[in-house]
């Protein structure tokens, strides 16, 4: 009976970790397919190429550079928001496949929406690097399109599902903009 006992135990160990490995690969590569075919690429690949074919205007080197800097901090901030999601969170950043868990680490602790903000960054780096202000005003327009999202839609699903635990987290994060004095807390 008692060997018996120890295989059950040990039959359910293992299909409880092959349930967190197939729920971490689900949301891996959910989290994947979304930023490389859905949301992210979209608004920061296929609408900038849209608008200007990806043709460059005469700017001074410093300004593309600078452009460089922001599509390499958006792109890292895309892909560590992602990889936090699918990981820690069990989920996708897309709203039909969300997180299980409350992501609160990383770049999280520090503004509640480093995806968008990422998103922003690779917008204006292109802006910047291709000397096109036409980028810049699609990086305003999808920064308010983000805004109603995240206020109407997000932030009210994310109050209903997290509770308490949300509601401290908006005191001390900032949505768009770091709170310096409550950034690196915890």
């Amino acid at each position: 009976m008692y060997a018996g006992n120890a295989d059950a135990q040990a039959r359910e160990v293992f299909r409880q970790t092959l349930c967190v490995g197939r729920s971490r690969l689900r949301a891996s590569t959910g989290a994947l397919g979304f930023v490389f075919f859905g949301g992210p690429t979209i608004v920061a690949g296929l609408v900038p190429w849209l608008l200007t074919r990806w043709h460059a205007d005469s700017q001074p080197t410093a300004l593309r550079i600078l452009g460089g800097v922001l599509l390499v901090l958006g792109a890292a901030l895309v892909l560590e928001t992602t990889t936090r999601f699918a990981l820690q969170g069990r989920g996708t950043p897309a709203p039909w496949a969300p997180p299980e868990r409350f992501v609160v680490r990383g770049s999280y602790r520090v503004v509640r929406n480093p995806m968008y903000v990422g998103v922003i960054a690779l917008i204006a780096g292109q802006g910047l690097l291709l000397g096109r202000e036409l980028l810049f005003a699609w990086a305003a327009a999808a920064w308010l399109l983000f805004h109603a999202f995240v206020v109407y839609e997000e932030e009210p699903g994310l109050r209903r599902r997290f509770g308490a635990e949300y509601e401290d987290y908006c005191r001390r994060v900032g949505r768009w903009l770091p709170r310096t004095a409550t950034a690196f807390r915890r």
